[in-house]
């Protein structure tokens, strides 16, 4: 009975979908436009709000998953977190003055989505944010990021059945592996850059 009562006060205390997209766009725009922001920088504010590991699992898909040996699992979620984290800060980067404009936030359970249009200069761009609730805390958590209506997950999910496929589980973790490295190295050398230019008197 108190556990019960002790989850309904979590679950009601928790913010909702839309607060925590709000919330999680209002902090990378902060991040984004501080001085000396770099992919990095932003990485750190943006996983505060996007499960990456949930992200990677998905687009996984649940057979593959099941199939991995502990280790596996492991590494696999820790490479693409990586590469996730370098993507996703290098972008949320390169739209530090973009508006956004919310719409309604629809749940179903413990999924739920909040639609939002960003605008980046004149460009107008649809982008609907998929979330879930975490079973331990009640938390609304990101998981997938839909751009124009295309899925982060489903685009993942599509290149890993094709490199599964191709060279098995072995080789799709090799490409991630290649992938984060590059990411990574770019991001480094563009704050390596900026820091040189802010230094410049």
């Amino acid at each position: 009975m108190i556990a019960s009562l002790l989850a309904a006060t979590l679950l009601a205390a928790a913010p909702g979908p839309l607060t925590v997209v709000q919330s999680g766009n209002a902090d990378v725009q902060k991040a984004a436009n501080a001085p000396g922001a770099t992919a990095q920088s932003l990485a750190s504010v943006v996983e505060k709000f996007v499960d990456f590991e949930e992200l990677a699992k998905r687009a996984l898909g649940d057979k593959t998953w099941a199939g991995l040996q502990p280790a596996q699992r492991k590494e696999f979620t820790e490479t693409m977190t990586g590469l996730l984290r370098a993507s996703y800060a290098q972008k949320a980067l390169g739209q530090a003055q973009a508006q956004v404009k919310y719409g309604e936030e629809g749940v179903d359970g413990n999924e739920a989505s909040v639609g939002t249009t960003v605008t980046v200069k004149k460009d107008a761009i649809p982008v609907e944010y998929r979330l879930y609730r975490t079973s331990a805390t009640g938390a609304w958590r990101i998981y997938d990021v839909i751009t124009d209506e295309v899925s982060l997950v489903d685009t993942y999910k599509g290149q890993f059945r094709k490199l599964l496929a191709d060279k098995g589980f072995d080789g799709l973790l090799s490409t991630l592996k290649s992938k984060r490295t590059q990411l990574e190295k770019e991001n480094a050398a563009s704050a390596q850059k900026s820091a040189e230019q802010t230094a410049v008197p």
